[in-house]
């Protein structure tokens, strides 16, 4: 019997899904609710999943299970615990984004450096129309050429963001783990590279280590015209001392394309203010077409690779 594969939410990746070249039965769904995953997983060979939770229960509710193809970098919604009791193959995306999350993280510093929503919100008031002279100043403008910019994480999408900001003339340094005794080599101490940036750009995993790694005593290490960039997961922010620095003037503003909840049903405190130092934008810095096309050609790839019985990409 050919192996049955379920995309249990294929509304999340908004690109051509091409079908795996081996024999199959191909099953997808646009969204799964945790009370519909069990039986749409239940004569499942391949789970494909972007952010539905496959928990312990669900994993020894599938018993042809096989393989999980999460349809994204983190795993974080796979119980690997329970996959690896039952020798199940889980793997992830990796690399697909090195253009659109470093561009994206790019735009929010420049827009927060330039001032863009502060000038917008002038120019809207009658400000410029106002001024005396040719120009109108209001927030001051800080170039990024010359500036430092501090990258908290150097994997592939932290690499990529310092090559971008080397163009632009900025002085880009690593972080080292917050935690660490020792120092590798080409890496700044933590707090020292918080304290000295311009700019910091947050590329990490979020985990127990990494939950609340900037708080209120790392945003009072940050200079008071620096800035704050969040493309990688919202939990790596404390955000009541973060809107606590913004509205304060501690920090010079926050670029956040992620929050702590997704979709922020319950509402948050960083939408309930209008604030020309924060942008936030809603976890698409992976959105771009082509970027999002990588993914889905990658994902295929992964479960080709696994029907072959050469998996790939595997975390567990």
């Amino acid at each position: 019997m050919s192996p049955e594969i379920v995309f249990l939410d294929r509304e999340t990746l908004p690109a051509t899904v091409r079908r795996p070249e081996a024999p199959h039965r191909w099953v997808e769904y646009a969204q799964t609710g945790i009370d519909e995953a069990r039986e749409r997983l239940r004569t499942a060979t391949v789970a494909i999943s972007n952010k539905v939770p496959l928990t312990a229960e669900l994993i020894y509710g599938a018993p042809e299970l096989k393989c999980i193809a999460v349809a994204a970098t983190g795993y974080n919604i796979v119980d690997l615990a329970a996959c690896r009791d039952r020798g199940i193959v889980v793997s992830n995306i990796r690399d697909y984004a090195t253009a659109g999350v470093p561009e994206h993280a790019l735009m929010l510093m420049l827009a927060l450096k330039r001032q863009l929503l502060s000038y917008r919100r002038d120019l809207a008031g009658g400000a410029w129309q106002r001024a005396p002279g040719f120009c109108h100043f209001g927030a001051p403008l800080h170039d990024l050429a010359g500036g430092t910019l501090t990258i908290v994480g150097s994997g592939a999408l932290g690499q990529a963001l310092g090559k971008l900001a080397r163009a632009l003339g900025m002085h880009v340094i690593f972080a080292e783990k917050k935690e660490a005794t020792s120092l590798r080599p080409g890496y700044v101490p933590f707090d020292q590279a918080i304290a000295q940036a311009d700019v910091i750009s947050l590329h990490c995993p979020l985990n127990e280590r990494t939950r609340n790694m900037i708080a209120e005593r790392e945003l009072g290490l940050m200079k008071s015209d620096a800035v704050l960039i969040n493309t990688a997961r919202g939990g790596l922010i404390d955000e009541t001392a973060l809107l606590e620095a913004l509205q304060t003037g501690r920090i010079g503003g926050a670029g956040l394309d992620v929050l702590i909840e997704e979709p922020p049903r319950n509402g948050n405190l960083l939408l309930d203010v209008d604030l020309p130092n924060l942008i936030i934008t809603p976890h698409i810095a992976w959105a771009g077409a082509e970027t999002m096309q990588r993914l889905a050609d990658q994902l295929i790839d992964n479960v080709d690779a696994f029907l072959r019985g050469e998996p790939r990409n595997v975390v567990s």
